[in-house]
C-alpha cells in the first residue's frame, strides 16, 4: 500500500480545543466557574468590589504556598511542615530583631537563611534516609510546632512575640511584604503581586527550563529519571527549599501585617495548600499538574471560604459547607480530566 502523502500523526496540527482539554488546570477552571456562579446566586454581596478584594487576598495567602507545594507534588513528594514553617519564619524575624539587633532587616535576613536550612533539611533527610516524605515532614512539623511555642514562651514570656513596629526598617519591610493600595473601590494587597509573580516564575520553570523537565521526570519515577541522568537528589532538595522560600515570604507578610506573631499559628494550613494543588490538577502520585492550576485552586478556596460568610450561613456548619464545596470542585476537576484524557 502506498504511503505517499500520508502525514505522521505526531506531526499533525492539534486544535486549540484539544490542547485545552489536555491542560491539567482545565478541571479547576470549570470548578472555579461553577463555584463563582453558585455564590453569585447564594450571596448577593459576593459580587461587590469589596468582596472581590477579600476573596483575592484570601486566595493569595493560600496561593503563595500552593505554588511550591504544587511543584513538590508534581515531583512526587509532600511537605506537612509547610504550615508551621510559615509561623517559624515570622517568629525568627520578630524575635531575632527584638533581642539581637536594632534593625528588622537583619532579623528578616536571618529568618531567610534558617527557613531555607529547614527546607534543605527536609530534602536532605528524604534523599538520605529513603523514608517517605510523609514521615520526614511530619517529624519536622512536630519539631517546629514545639520549637515555635517553647522558644516564644522562653524568650518573650508569652505565646506571642513583642512588638517591633518602632524598630528601624519596619516601614520599608512592611511596604515590601504587607502594603496595600486602592484601585477605585477595590483594595489590593501586595500578596496578590507576590502570588502572581510566583505563579509566573513556577510556570516558566515547569514549561521552559531543564529543571522543569527534571521535576516531571522525578515525579513520574525517580529510578527511571536517575537512569536518564536526572539529578534526583538536587531536584528534591531544590523543591523543598522552594517551599521554604515561599514560607518565608508568607511569614514576613504575617509579621509585618500584624506586628506580632502568635506561636500557635499555621497548624493545619499545610492541608489547605495541598487541597489547592489537588483541586488545581496535581496528582497525588506525582508527575502531573501545573502552577496555574494551583492558583485556580487557591482562588476556589478564597471564593468558597468567603462565599459561605457572605451567604450568612450558620457558622456551626462552616467547615461542612467548606469541605463539601471543595470536594465537589475536586470531583468535577477529576471528571473533566478523565474526559480530556479520553479524547
Amino acid at each position: 500500500m502506498s504511503t505517499a502523502g500520508a502525514v505522521d500523526e505526531r506531526l499533525a496540527p492539534t486544535s486549540l480545543f484539544r490542547r485545552l482539554l489536555g491542560r491539567p488546570e482545565l478541571g479547576a477552571v470549570v470548578g472555579a466557574a461553577a463555584v463563582f456562579v453558585f455564590f453569585s446566586f447564594a450571596a448577593p454581596s459576593f459580587l461587590q468590589a469589596s468582596s472581590l478584594s477579600t476573596i483575592l487576598y484570601s486566595a493569595s495567602t493560600i496561593g503563595i504556598m500552593a505554588v511550591p507545594v504544587a511543584l513538590l507534588m508534581i515531583g512526587g513528594e509532600f511537605d506537612l511542615s509547610a504550615g508551621v514553617m510559615v509561623t517559624t519564619s515570622a517568629l525568627l524575624s520578630s524575635m531575632f530583631s527584638y533581642q539581637m539587633t536594632a534593625n528588622v532587616w537583619v532579623g528578616v535576613g536571618v529568618s531567610l537563611l534558617v527557613t531555607l536550612a529547614i527546607g534543605f533539611f527536609n530534602g536532605f533527610m528524604l534523599t538520605r534516609t529513603k523514608l517517605p516524605s510523609f514521615i520526614i515532614t511530619l517529624g519536622t512539623f512536630l519539631m517546629l510546632t514545639g520549637l515555635n511555642l517553647g522558644f516564644t514562651k522562653l524568650i518573650s514570656g508569652s505565646v506571642s512575640t513583642k512588638t517591633i513596629a518602632d524598630m528601624e526598617g519596619f516601614s520599608s519591610a512592611r511596604a515590601l511584604f504587607a502594603s496595600q493600595w486602592n484601585v477605585g473601590s477595590v483594595t489590593l494587597k501586595v500578596t496578590i503581586l507576590w502570588w502572581l509573580a510566583l505563579v509566573a516564575v513556577a510556570t516558566w520553570i515547569l514549561l521552559r527550563t531543564r529543571a522543569g523537565n527534571w521535576i516531571f521526570a522525578v515525579g513520574g519515577g525517580a529510578d527511571a529519571a536517575r537512569a536518564t541522568g536526572v539529578p534526583v537528589v538536587k531536584t528534591r532538595i531544590g523543591l523543598y527549599m522552594g517551599v521554604a522560600l515561599c514560607a518565608w515570604i508568607s511569614g514576613q507578610h504575617i509579621l509585618f501585617s500584624f506586628d506580632v506573631v502568635q506561636s500557635g499559628e499555621g497548624v493545619g494550613n499545610e492541608f489547605l495548600y495541598i487541597i489547592a494543588a489537588v483541586i488545581g490538577g496535581c496528582l497525588m502520585t506525582g508527575g502531573y499538574g501545573s502552577a496555574i492550576g494551583s492558583a485556580v485552586g487557591a482562588f476556589i478556596f478564597g471564593m468558597t471560604s468567603n462565599g459561605i460568610v457572605y451567604a450568612q450561613w450558620n457558622p456551626d456548619w462552616f467547615k461542612f459547607f467548606l469541605g463539601a464545596m471543595l470536594l465537589l470542585a475536586t470531583l468535577l476537576n477529576a471528571w473533566v480530566r478523565k474526559r480530556a484524557e479520553a479524547k
